[in-house]
């Protein structure tokens, strides 16, 4: 029964090693040990027997961490630590055909691990809460900061407070608060100044600015300092907990700083303007405004037939053409195009024999909203009458920008 166990046994061990029976260290321990009593035989046994059972969970398990590997397709995997997010940037083996996606994914991980959206320490203190008072006054210039700070109060984002906060509240004597307020998502990094009010003062203490970045998400990431002096400490708004809760469509406003609220976002209608108007009789010398009375297209009502002035209701770019016809011998005549009291663009006619000779300009420019735009006939003479367009303005919005 004992030889056949071991010969049982070394078989199998031979496999396990992958090599031919007869050849693995095993059998040639076993061997000697068959003038050894049945029961250190056994043991022996035995105990190859359980080493055997040992390297077989070994292969499986990492056989199993292999099939897991190459079932995983995610390319990100975010590691949290204590207190932190950081973003791990994997590497994964691709087929072929996945190559230019790979290169896309790369220039976005480039991008992103310098972006404090990504890196930041959540900074999670109930007592910086607006609406906390403590015995124990904490004080921020005994902390080293590090980074970008996300600020939470119980597990919810929320953010600094933009007014005047009173003393003694978010566990210092003197909270400091935001002296300005937060950029939007394109403002990307800014500096911002801190106050501390202190002594019926909102801002009795200037502390060093820090930096603040506004995120995918509505939440906000701060580059915290140490403060002036103590006791001053940052302090969270617990007023604006409902803005970790808006969408990306919607934007979180205020009124008085104090009741937030999530309102969405007015979407970018493509506003139509178009105008052309005419001057119905004749000009002589130097005009400063001409005032073209006679309208025939103002969509959007940017033009003022009163003033002759178009106002740009939307910035974006926009073309304009002017007209004249001069008719003296001997007489240049020209009308210049003002966008914002500046001459820029010129209708020139010059007669040398006695005829009439039309000239005709046109302009493209970019006007934020607001801007003006009018025209100005600096000499000579221009001929129109009631029944006519020889004396002409007009113009259109072609693409509106945010």
């Amino acid at each position: 029964m004992v030889v056949f166990a071991l010969a049982v046994l070394v078989t199998l061990s031979s496999y396990a090693a992958g090599c031919s029976p007869g050849t693995n260290s095993t059998e040639l321990q076993l061997r000697r040990m068959e003038h050894q009593p049945v029961t250190a035989q056994l043991a022996a046994v035995f105990q190859e027997m359980e080493s055997l059972r040992c390297e077989q969970t070994t292969l499986q398990q990492q056989q199993n961490a292999l099939t897991q590997i190459h079932q995983m397709s995610p390319r990100w995997t975010t590691e949290r630590e204590v207190g932190t997010h950081v973003l791990t940037y994997g590497s994964h083996d691709h087929d072929d055909d996945e190559e230019e996606e790979e290169e896309e994914d790369e220039e976005k991980s480039l991008r992103r691990r310098g972006d404090p959206c990504f890196h930041y320490t959540v900074l999670d203190q109930a007592w910086r809460a607006t609406n906390t008072t403590s015995k124990f006054k904490m004080c921020d210039r005994n902390v080293k900061w590090k980074g970008w700070y996300r600020m939470y109060y119980k597990g919810q984002s929320l953010q600094m407070p933009e007014r005047c906060v009173p003393v003694n509240k978010c566990g210092t004597h003197s909270p400091l608060w935001l002296a300005g307020t937060h950029p939007r998502r394109r403002d990307g990094i800014v500096t911002r100044n801190v106050c501390g009010h202190w002594k019926k003062r909102c801002c009795a203490f200037r502390s060093t600015p820090i930096k603040v970045k506004k995120c995918r998400g509505n939440y906000y990431v701060y580059q915290f300092t140490q403060p002036s002096s103590c006791y001053l400490a940052y302090c969270a708004d617990v007023n604006t907990l409902v803005c970790g809760r808006c969408r990306r469509n919607q934007s979180c406003v205020s009124r008085d700083k104090i009741n937030w609220r999530c309102k969405r976002k007015k979407r970018l209608s493509s506003k139509k303007i178009h105008f052309f108007a005419s001057f119905p009789g004749n000009l002589m010398g130097k005009v400063n405004r001409i005032k073209y009375s006679k309208v025939l297209v103002n969509v959007g009502r940017a033009y003022n037939r009163r003033t002759g002035v178009f106002k740009a209701p939307v910035k974006g770019i926009y073309q304009f053409f002017f007209s004249t016809v001069a008719g003296r011998r001997g007489q240049k005549t020209d009308l210049w195009l003002v966008v914002n009291n500046y001459w820029v663009a010129v209708s020139h006619s010059h007669i040398s024999r006695p005829s009439t000779v039309s000239s005709l300009s046109t302009y493209m420019t970019f006007l934020r909203r607001g801007a003006i735009v009018y025209v100005t006939q600096n000499c000579g003479q221009s001929w129109a009458n009631a029944a006519s367009t020889t004396i002409t303005f007009g113009g259109s919005l072609l693409v509106q920008m945010r």
